[in-house]
């Protein structure tokens, strides 16, 4: 069987139809932050915050004290770093310890945690060295086990799962050097031949290809008299002949983890290890993202965790011009910044998390939010306290402790960071994924009135149903409880956190509003306002974790557990964010957005080429983009089985 030799060539409407049906097309439970984007605040969907079930809480925080133990024992993070490979003995302590199965079923040979626990044991594993939780994390979160147990089969699931729990390593393949956000483009081939698929292709970016067992991989099946073709999910076994991994990527940091190019040539899998029907494999790959993405924030959680402690040990032990940093309000504010953003992120990671667990309600918006948000204050928080580090904060660990000082890696975790603005769907992508769901309400009604190819008949009749929607709708953004003094009065004990949900409740009103005058103003081109959904957005992700962190701080206050100090902490965010929220809503309309636009025009046509003189590229020869012909591979086979 040969394969295709040319990546397809799509329009950019074509490609947004792929995206498109990939979609979850209906919401069959309640969406909280899908509510909020309508102008609804359904504070009862959040509060009472869920709690876990207490044989969950007693299994995960028993796994939790082994874990703990294993990363203080068995784990030495500076020699992962200076070695940039996690140690086989490592690897082999968490196979044992049953970490590679924390989300597996019991039956499989897992742990069984639930997510609210899974994403406690990344946040821990990822503090004793980030490139552990990421190998866990790619494992389980998107590699093989979650896709099986959403879209396997029963026979799939007793073949593969009892490996993952225990002894096999997975991944998940769907980037190719030219392909990233833009599936439409997938060149990756796989061509029915009797009873087994013949791939070709080459994906990049395999987080743990280079030592994993197992891989999903993501493929281009040509439409037959069989099926309908696609783009579709398979299993595939690593030590299948014809699969060579090219390259082990090396990045600014997380250098621990085993990624790189892997490429198939006339590599055969069997039918039997097809993920769900042709053509599902988008909707797979989003499905599995919908509580998959919560293990970033995870890593962002334990990272602010740890920026704190960092914070306050060093703004207490460093004075200058005669007080400790810390007494000095340009630091102070810093410090107050790390301590309040850490404990929302926590919030809105346990509140989804475990909402996820309860699958009373649709997350994919929450777990999206979550990803986005955390990954941006994650980097944010690491970048302050580098700032407070001062010099000590650019510089190494190593070197720190080679001239005697405590080996603080700072500007590790800051580099360690910074990938997770881009892993599983970039800041950019994620604003417009995010986006497209929240105004899914509005496409519905007026899909066909903003289409440029429907008939002036289809117009006519979606123009009918939308004046009957939006009369029901937008009457009711007008006026809500967020204006009445006493609402939300259970939020105030000492700190009054009530008046934050109201303003909420408002600004939900207010950002549903926006929309609709931006649908009004632009409808058909809204899709191209990419600088005003992506304020939407952010809008949304603040009054998200505004919710989240009043929530989790009633919690703590009922069961007496840091109650006081709870509400402080929230009421901090809270006004912090609501700054950030007044910054959003008037750059929605006041803006660059339009200069900013001619100015790029001038750049990519050569315009300013001038202001580029007087400078060296230090760059090295090579193509942008590495050649990705089908074909045999001419490089040695770096695959390196941990045993």
């Amino acid at each position: 069987m040969s394969a295709p030799s040319s990546k397809p060539s799509v329009t950019e409407r074509e490609a947004r139809q792929v995206a498109e049906a990939a979609r979850e097309q209906d919401w069959r439970k309640p969406s909280f932050a899908k509510e909020l984007f309508l102008g609804r605040f359904r504070l009862d969907l959040i509060h009472p915050h869920p709690l876990p079930a207490a044989e969950d809480s007693e299994r995960g925080e028993e796994f939790l004290a082994k874990l703990r133990v294993f990363c203080e024992t068995r784990i030495d993070a500076a020699r992962i770093e200076r070695e940039a490979r996690i140690p086989d003995e490592v690897i082999a302590g968490l196979k044992e310890l049953g970490a590679l199965g924390m989300k597996i079923d019991t039956k499989y040979g897992g742990l069984g945690l639930t997510q609210v626990y899974y994403n406690k044991a990344l946040a821990l594993a990822g503090s004793a060295c980030p490139a552990v939780g990421v190998l866990l994390s790619a494992h389980q979160s998107i590699g093989v086990p979650q896709p099986l147990k959403l879209f396997g089969t029963d026979e799939q699931k007793a073949e593969f799962l009892p490996r993952c729990a225990r002894t096999d390593i997975s991944a998940f393949l769907l980037t190719e050097p030219d392909v990233g956000s833009d599936p439409a483009r997938l060149a990756t081939s796989a061509v029915r031949d009797g009873d087994a698929y013949v791939l070709d292709g080459v994906k990049l970016w395999t987080t743990n290809g280079v030592i994993a067992d197992l891989l999903v991989v993501m493929a281009r099946v040509p439409k037959s008299a069989e099926g309908k073709g696609g783009i579709t999910a398979f299993v595939v076994e690593t030590d299948s002949p014809g699969i060579t991994v090219e390259n082990r990527n090396a990045f600014m940091g997380l250098r621990g983890i085993e990624n790189g190019v892997t490429r198939f040539h006339q590599v055969r899998v069997p039918a039997a290890n097809r993920i769900g029907p042709e053509g599902a494999g988008l909707k797979i790959a989003l499905t599995t993202l919908n509580t998959g993405r919560l293990s970033l924030p995870a890593s962002c959680v334990a990272a602010g965790k740890w920026c704190l402690k960092i914070a306050r040990e060093w703004s207490a032990a460093r004075e200058q011009w005669g007080r400790p940093i810390a007494e000095h309000e340009a630091v102070g504010a810093k410090i107050s910044f790390i301590a309040a953003t850490t404990f929302a992120l926590e919030a809105v990671l346990d509140l989804s998390s475990q909402m996820a667990d309860e699958d009373r309600n649709d997350i994919r918006i929450e777990g999206a939010l979550a990803k986005l948000f955390a990954s941006e204050m994650g980097w944010l928080m690491a970048d302050e306290l580098v700032q407070i580090r001062g010099g000590r904060g650019f510089e190494t660990a190593e070197s720190l402790a080679a001239r005697g000082e405590e080996a603080v890696p700072a500007e590790q975790v800051l580099r360690d960071l910074r990938i997770n603005r881009i892993f599983e769907g970039s800041t950019e992508i994620m604003h417009l994924l995010i986006a497209r769901e929240a105004v899914d309400a509005h496409l519905k009604v007026a899909g066909d009135l903003i289409d440029p190819d429907k008939s002036l008949q289809d117009k006519a009749k979606a123009g009918a149903g939308a004046g009957v929607f939006y009369a029901k709708w937008l009457p009711k953004l007008v006026a809500g409880s967020g204006q009445l003094p006493g609402t939300y009065g259970e939020f105030r004990h000492g700190v009054d956190l009530s008046r934050h949900l109201r303003y909420v409740e408002r600004n939900a009103r207010k950002l549903a509003r926006s929309t609709f005058y931006a649908m009004s103003r632009w409808q058909g081109r809204m899709e191209t306002k990419q600088g005003f959904l992506g304020r939407i957005v952010d809008i949304g992700a603040e009054l998200f974790a505004m919710s989240a962190a009043c929530v989790r701080a009633e919690l703590l206050r009922t069961q007496g557990d840091h109650g006081r100090e709870a509400y402080q902490l929230a009421d901090a965010f809270c006004e912090q964010s609501r700054i950030r929220v007044e910054e959003l809503f008037g750059r929605l309309w006041t803006n660059t957005d339009a200069i900013d636009h001619k100015v790029v025009k001038g750049v990519m046509g050569g315009a300013y080429e001038w202001l580029e003189q007087g400078i060296v590229d230090p760059s090295g020869d090579g193509p942008w983009i590495a050649d990705t012909t089908p074909g045999p591979s001419k490089a040695d086979n770096l695959h390196r089985p941990v045993d």
